[in-house]
C-alpha cells in the first residue's frame, strides 16, 4: 500500500512515538502500521479526538460513520458533536482520498478503514449489527499484521474486542486520577494555643514540605480536639487568610467547614468560577442559589441569575413534554424549586411584617425599573426576605433554562449556575464555560459518583476535568463537600448503599 503522506511532507517511517522525523517522504512507505482505531463514541464524546494521537495514524470505521449519520439531525449535545465531526471530515476530503488517507494538522494522518467482506467474527457474533462490523474491521487489520489499538468508550465494546484478539483501550484524554484528583483544601494538626494567632507557626512551617495551590484551603484542627479549628485560604506569595462566616442578611450558616470554604468563593466577587463537587445532601445547589440569590438582591452584583441544568435523563431533547419550554422545564427544575422554597422560608422566618410588595421595584411615581427613580428604596428582599422563584422569574431576576439553548450565547452581568455538571463531557463544559461574559459568574455543581452518562465516570466527566485543568488558576477555586447535611438517613445511605 501506498505511503498516505503526500510526496514532500515529513513522514515519521510509521514509528509514530514521538522521535524526530526520519526522512522526507518519498511515498514508499506505509504510515498505518501503527494505527488507533476509533469507536463512534468517541468521535461523539469528543469531535476533536482525531488529534489526540499526536503524529500517529487515526482509523475510523466506515460503519461509525453510519452510526454518526444517525445522530446528526438530533437537536442534542451529541448532534451537534456529530455534525462537527462531520463537517471536518468533508473539509478533509480536500486533502486528498479520505479511504487513503489524508494528513492532519498535528502530523498524523487519518483514513476510513473499511469491513472486509467475509468479517473474521466469531459465530456466536450477528454480522449485522454495527458493533460487531466495526469490530470486524479492526480485525481485519490486526489480522493484515498491523499494530492496531482499538480505543472505545464502551466497556463492552473493550472486553468483546480484547476476547477476539484486538488490544482495546479507554479513550483517557483529559482524564482524571480519583486518588489524584484536587479536593480544593487540606486538614492539619496544630497545637491548639497556635490558633489564636493570626496563622500558625505550623501552616506557615509546611509551605516548604506541601506546595499550596491558590485559593486552596487549610483546615487548621487542633491535635487533641478536631472540633476546635480554623479555615485559611492560601492567597499565593506566603500569604493566608482566614476564612470567617460569610454575615449573610438571612439566618443561613454553613453548617460544617466544608460549606464555609465553599460559601466563601461563592461570594468572592474576584473568583469567576466556582466548582462544587460531592455527593447527595452536602448542600452544593442549596449554597449556590443562597449565595447567587445574596450576590443580585443584597449586593446588587448582577443583572440576573441564570440556572441550568443537562436533560439527559429525558431523552434528546425536552421537546418530549408536553407545554412550552417553561412547562417543560419546571419539572426539570423540581430540585431548584425545593431549595429555593427552603431558602425562602428560612429567610422569611427573620424577615419584617408586611410581606413582599412588588411595586416597590417602581419609581415614586410608577416609573418601571428606571429612571433616576431605579434605586429607590428597594423591596423586602434588603431588609431581609425573598420573593418566591416564580415571582422571581416573573420579574426576569432569575431564569431557568436547559444546557441545549446555552450554545452561541455570551452572557454578561449574571450569576450562573450549572447543576449536576458530573453528566457532562469536558467538549461540553468547555463550551458552557466559554458563554461567560463580562462580569459573570459561574458555578458548576455535581456528585461525580451519580452519572447517567453511559460513557463518563469519575475520571473523565467535564466537571472533574474542568476542576483539576483549572487548578491554580487565579480567578478558580473549588470545594470537595463530603459530609451531607440533609438528614440522618440520606447521610446513613450514603455510607452503606
Amino acid at each position: 500500500m501506498p505511503c498516505i503522506v503526500p510526496r514532500g511532507m515529513v513522514c515519521y517511517g510509521g514509528g509514530h512515538d514521538g522521535i524526530a522525523p526520519r526522512v522526507v517522504c518519498k511515498g514508499l512507505c506505509m504510515t498505518d502500521a501503527h494505527m488507533y482505531v476509533l469507536d463512534t463514541n468517541v468521535l461523539v464524546h469528543d469531535p476533536q479526538s482525531f488529534f489526540s494521537f499526536g503524529n500517529a495514524s487515526v482509523g475510523v470505521p466506515i460503519m461509525t460513520l453510519e452510526e454518526l449519520d444517525k445522530f446528526k439531525g438530533e437537536n442534542s449535545q451529541r448532534g451537534r458533536n456529530t455534525r462537527e465531526v462531520i463537517r471536518y471530515l468533508d473539509l478533509l476530503r480536500e486533502r486528498g482520498s479520505l479511504a487513503d488517507g489524508v494528513p492532519l494538522d498535528n502530523g498524523g494522518t487519518l483514513r476510513v478503514v473499511f469491513m472486509p467482506a467475509e468479517p473474521d467474527l466469531p459465530a456466536s457474533l450477528d454480522p449485522r449489527e454495527p458493533d460487531n462490523q466495526i469490530l470486524a474491521t479492526v480485525k481485519a487489520l490486526v489480522n493484515a499484521k498491523k499494530q492496531v489499538r482499538f480505543i472505545s468508550k464502551d466497556i463492552n465494546m473493550r472486553v468483546k474486542a480484547d476476547v477476539m484478539g484486538i488490544e482495546a483501550h479507554d479513550y483517557l484524554k483529559d482524564n482524571v486520577s480519583e486518588d489524584q484528583f484536587y479536593k480544593g483544601w487540606m486538614t492539619i494538626q496544630v497545637p491548639s494555643v497556635q490558633l489564636k494567632k493570626a496563622v500558625p507557626d505550623d501552616l506557615l512551617a509546611i509551605q516548604d514540605d506541601y506546595k499550596f495551590t491558590l485559593n486552596e484551603f487549610v483546615i487548621a484542627e487542633s491535635r487533641h480536639n478536631p472540633h476546635i479549628y480554623r479555615v485559611f485560604r492560601y492567597l499565593g506569595k506566603n500569604t493566608f487568610i482566614p476564612v470567617e462566616p460569610a454575615g449573610l442578611r438571612w439566618p443561613i450558616e454553613p453548617r460544617n467547614q466544608q460549606q464555609l470554604m465553599a460559601l466563601n468563593l461563592l461570594l468572592d466577587p474576584s473568583i469567576q468560577l466556582v466548582t462544587l463537587l460531592g455527593p447527595a445532601g452536602t448542600g452544593k445547589t442549596f449554597l449556590a442559589l443562597v449565595a447567587a440569590l445574596h450576590s443580585l438582591l443584597i449586593e446588587d452584583s448582577f443583572e440576573r441569575v441564570l440556572v441550568s441544568r443537562p436533560v439527559i435523563p429525558l431523552g434528546p431533547d425536552i421537546g418530549y413534554l408536553p407545554g412550552d419550554v417553561r412547562e417543560k422545564l419546571h419539572s426539570w427544575m423540581q430540585p431548584i424549586y425545593d431549595n429555593m422554597d427552603f431558602i425562602v422560608h428560612t429567610a422569611h422566618g427573620s424577615a419584617p411584617q408586611g410581606g413582599y410588595h412588588p411595586e416597590e421595584e417602581q419609581g415614586r411615581h410608577g416609573n418601571p425599573k428606571g429612571g433616576k427613580h431605579q434605586k429607590v428604596k428597594r423591596h423586602k428582599e434588603e431588609r431581609g426576605g425573598i420573593p418566591p422563584l416564580d415571582e422571581l422569574v416573573r420579574r426576569g431576576k432569575v431564569s431557568l433554562e436547559a444546557i441545549t439553548y446555552m450554545r452561541g450565547r455570551s452572557i454578561p452581568y449574571q450569576y450562573i449556575i450549572i447543576d449536576e455538571g458530573q453528566n457532562l463531557t469536558p467538549h461540553e463544559v468547555k463550551t458552557i464555560i466559554s458563554r461567560v461574559g463580562e462580569g459573570s459568574k459561574m458555578v458548576i455543581l455535581g456528585d461525580p459518583y451519580q452519572i447517567d452518562s453511559p460513557y463518563l465516570d469519575f475520571k473523565s466527566n467535564g466537571l472533574s476535568v474542568a476542576s483539576q485543568k483549572f487548578k491554580g488558576q487565579k480567578l478558580f477555586g473549588t470545594v470537595f463537600l463530603e459530609t451531607s447535611e440533609r438528614s440522618e438517613l440520606s447521610k446513613l445511605a450514603g455510607q452503606l448503599l
